[in-house]
Order: C-alpha cells, then structure tokens, then sequence
C-alpha cells in the first residue's frame, strides 16, 4: 500500500481516469461506508478533472432513494431494510448508467429523488459528450445489480470508530443528537454495511482502494482491473 497526501492522491486517481479509454463516457463509482469520505473524494476528483478539460457528471445514489415509506417499512433501526430497501437501483440504471455506457444514446438524468423533501425529481434529461466521466459517490455501489456496470471502481475505506466519529459531526443537525447520531450508526448503518461486504467483497472486486482514516495522509492501492482499458 502506498500513502502521501491528499494532492498526491488526487493526481493518482486523476491520471488513472485520464489514461483509461472506453467509446463511451467513463463512469466511475466512488463506493464506501457512510461517513468514510466518498462525496468529498468525488467532489474533490471533479475539481482535478475539471482543471485538466475533463466533462464532468456528478452524481450520488442519494439521489436514487426510494420514499421515505418503502426505507423505512421494515424499522428504523433495521440493517436489512437499509442494505435492501434504501435505492432505486432499476431507476439508476436505466436514466443514467446504461445512457451513458456501451451503446446508450449519451442523454441521462443525475438524479430521480429528493430524499430531504422525499419527493420525486422529474428534471429533463442532459446530454454528456463521448469524452465524459461519470463520477457517482455512495454506499453500495459494488452490489450485484450494479458491479459490472461500472467502468473503474473506487472504494474509500475507515475504521469502523472513525466513521462513528466523523458521523457524530455531520449527522448531528439532522439526527438532534450524538447519542442518537451513533445508535443509528451502530444498529442500522453498519451492520449493513457488514451485509454488503457479505455478499459483495467490494474492498476486494475495487480497482483502486482508498484508505481514508487520515484525510490529509490518505493510503492507496491501485489495481486498476476495470472494464476500460488503461494506458498504465
């Protein structure tokens, strides 16, 4: 495994992208537990690609939810109904991930859910240049309806107490307490997570593993299998 610092992993990651080819846009998952550091990494890639010319399409499977009543049929506290019932995989397939890959017409939608409103989003669709990146953030991203439809794929990884401590941060406001913030966390949102890895082994079928403890001093491993080709 190797380490440096942030801009060092960033320009990494960059030229992995940069030197992978497909006929079509290039879309990247950027998988992970919660709170590991997944929407900053993809925003902050964004930025990188965007200096150097790169079309870039953001988007989150947090805006592929399904309503706030199918989430939450089974409990609130439940780590079966988050792996199963959180997302609308059929909708992200087929507004964005088959439109822009082999042999789709380009025209996709970034996102179908307002999960703070829980309403449906009906925004017309956009079209991306063949030159693309798709660059998708979220959890799950690696399950089976999913895994090969992703053209490289990156997963950021924490210890399990610093996602907990990163959580009682930025989920504090929405969830009015620490206490509620880890209890959530520990029943529901990890041992989902737990299920995920179960079935998906998405730190083994990644191409790039990011080891994201330390922000600013991050690790890497680069084993760029991914289903575009790859120059280096």
């Amino acid at each position: 495994m190797a380490s440096g610092t942030r801009g060092e992993l960033l320009d990494r990651l960059a030229g992995a992208i940069g030197s992978a080819t497909a006929a079509y846009p290039l879309r990247v998952a950027v998988d992970g537990p919660p709170a590991a550091g997944k929407t900053m990494l993809a925003d902050e890639l964004a930025v990188v690609l965007r200096a150097r010319g790169r079309e870039v399409i953001r988007a989150s499977i947090d805006n592929f939810m399904l309503p706030r009543v199918v989430r939450y049929r089974r409990g609130r506290s439940s780590p079966d109904a988050c792996y199963r019932d959180s997302f609308d995989y059929g909708a992200l397939r087929r507004v964005l991930l088959d439109p822009l890959g082999p042999g789709g017409d380009r025209r996709y939608r970034p996102a179908v859910y307002d999960w703070h409103a829980d309403t449906a989003l009906s925004e017309p669709p956009a079209t991306a240049s063949v030159h693309a990146v798709l660059l998708v953030d979220g959890v799950f991203l690696q399950r089976p309806e999913l895994v090969d439809l992703w053209d490289l794929r990156i997963f950021v990884s924490a210890s399990s107490e610093r996602l907990v401590e990163r959580a009682r941060i930025r989920d504090l406001a929405r969830l009015d307490s620490v206490a509620e913030v880890e209890r959530r966390f520990r029943l529901r949102y990890l041992p989902a997570q737990e299920l995920y890895f179960a079935e998906s082994r998405p730190a083994e079928r990644a191409d790039i593993v990011v080891h994201n403890d330390e922000v600013q001093r991050p690790g890497w491993e680069f084993r760029l299998y991914g289903r575009a080709s790859c120059s280096s």
